[in-house]
C-alpha cells in the first residue's frame, strides 16, 4: 500500500497539471453581451484568418458583421447611427496617389469650431478599414461633440511598413491644415485609435514630438499593438480567444513587415516616451494584447506623462464599438469621450 501512494500521489498531480494546462489553454469566460456577439460572428462561419491570404482575410465576416446579427436577430435597425454626417474626401499619400479621409461631423453641436480628433481604424495593420469601424468615431463625434476624422490608410503586405504610419501622420498635418474648413478648431486636435489604430496613433505623437511639430492635445489608445512579445501572461490565457488570438497577432505582424528596431513600429521599445500628449489607455480582459497596453500606460507614466488607464473585464478584443449591443462597450465610449471633452477644455 505504502509503495501505491506516491504513485497515486503522481497521477493526482499529473492530472492537476493536465488541467491546469487545458485552463491555460481557454481565455476567460465572456459576459453575455458579449457572448451574444460572439456566438453571432461564429454563426457567419469566418475561416481563422490566420490559415488564409490577405484577400481572403479581407473577406471574412468581422466582429461588426457579429453586432448586426445581433441587432437583426432583436428585430432593431442596422442602420448607422443617426445624428452624424459624414464626409468622404481624398488626400495626397506620401510617394504619390491619394488616400480617403471620412469627416465625421456630430449634427447640432452649436456655434463657434468644434474640437477635432484623428482617429485610426484597427484590422492588424493589414485587414478592416473605416467602413467596419464606423461605429467607433460616429459614437464619439456625438458623446464628445467633436468632429472625428478618420482615414484608410494603405495596408499591408501591399504596402509594408512604414506606408500606414506614413499616411497616418500625413492625415493628421492634413487635419490640422484644413480643421477649420469643416468647421474645426485646428488648435484642440486629438489622436486615437484601435488595435492596430491605437498603435498609429501613438506613434503619430511620437513623429510629431520627434519632428518638433504640433502636439496632439490627447491620445485615446483602445487596446494598442504597442509590442511583439507574445510571452505575456495575457497572450498565455487568450491564446486561443476570439476574436483575436494568438496566431493570428503572428500572421499580422509576418504580413506588416515592420523593422522592431523602428522608433515608429513598436511604440513599448520606444527609448523615450518624454514629451507626449495626455494618454487615455482602454483594455480587455479577453485580449492578448491587454498586458502590453498596461505595460504602456506604466511607461507613459514612469516618462511624466499624465495617464487614466481603464481595464473592462468580461469583454474582448474589438468590443470597443459595439455600444448598440453591449452596455460595456457604451461606457467605455462614454468614458473615452468624457476624457477628450477634458483635454478638448484645458485648450480651450
Amino acid at each position: 500500500m505504502n509503495k501505491a501512494l506516491p504513485l497515486t500521489a503522481l497521477a493526482a498531480a499529473l492530472a492537476c497539471n493536465f488541467a491546469a494546462a487545458q485552463d491555460a489553454a481557454q481565455p476567460p469566460k465572456a459576459e453575455p453581451a458579449m457572448q451574444k456577439v460572439l456566438d453571432a460572428q461564429a454563426s457567419l462561419k469566418p475561416k481563422p484568418i490566420e490559415t488564409l491570404s490577405p484577400e481572403q482575410a479581407r473577406l471574412q465576416p468581422t466582429p461588426a458583421d457579429g453586432v448586426k446579427k445581433v441587432l437583426t436577430d432583436m428585430k432593431k435597425s442596422t442602420a448607422p447611427e443617426p445624428g452624424v454626417t459624414v464626409k468622404d474626401l481624398n488626400i495626397p499619400a506620401n510617394g504619390g496617389g491619394t488616400i480617403p479621409l471620412h469627416v465625421y461631423v456630430p449634427d447640432g453641436a452649436g456655434a463657434g469650431p468644434l474640437p477635432v480628433m484623428m482617429y485610426y481604424h484597427g484590422g492588424g495593420f493589414v485587414i478592416a478599414d473605416t467602413k467596419v469601424y464606423d461605429a467607433s468615431p460616429r459614437a464619439l463625434a456625438k458623446m464628445a461633440k467633436a468632429i472625428i476624422v478618420s482615414v484608410d490608410y494603405r495596408r499591408a503586405p501591399e504596402h509594408k511598413f512604414p506606408a500606414a504610419p506614413e499616411d497616418a501622420y500625413a492625415a493628421y498635418t492634413y487635419t490640422l491644415q484644413h480643421a477649420k474648413e469643416w468647421g474645426g478648431d485646428p488648435m484642440r486636435v486629438a489622436v486615437g485609435g484601435e488595435s492596430a489604430g491605437g498603435n498609429l496613433a501613438t506613434v503619430v505623437s511620437l513623429m510629431a514630438r520627434d519632428k518638433k511639430a504640433q502636439m496632439p492635445v490627447h491620445q485615446l489608445l483602445v487596446y494598442p499593438v504597442v509590442d511583439n512579445d507574445m510571452n505575456r501572461p495575457s497572450y498565455q490565457q487568450n491564446a486561443n480567444a476570439k476574436p483575436l488570438n494568438k496566431p493570428m497577432m503572428a500572421w499580422f505582424f509576418k504580413h506588416y513587415g515592420a523593422d522592431p528596431k523602428s522608433p515608429y513600429a513598436l511604440p513599448l521599445k520606444n527609448a523615450s516616451l518624454n514629451g507626449l500628449p495626455p494618454a487615455t489607455v482602454i483594455a480587455a480582459e479577453i485580449d492578448p494584447l491587454r498586458d502590453e497596453g498596461k505595460a504602456y500606460a506604466d511607461k507613459l507614466q514612469a516618462a511624466g506623462v499624465k495617464v487614466d488607464y481603464k481595464l473592462y473585464d468580461g469583454v474582448t478584443h474589438e468590443f470597443f464599438g459595439m455600444g448598440a449591443v453591449e452596455p460595456k462597450a457604451k461606457d467605455a465610449e462614454q468614458y473615452a469621450a468624457d476624457a477628450l471633452k477634458k483635454a478638448f477644455a484645458a485648450k480651450h
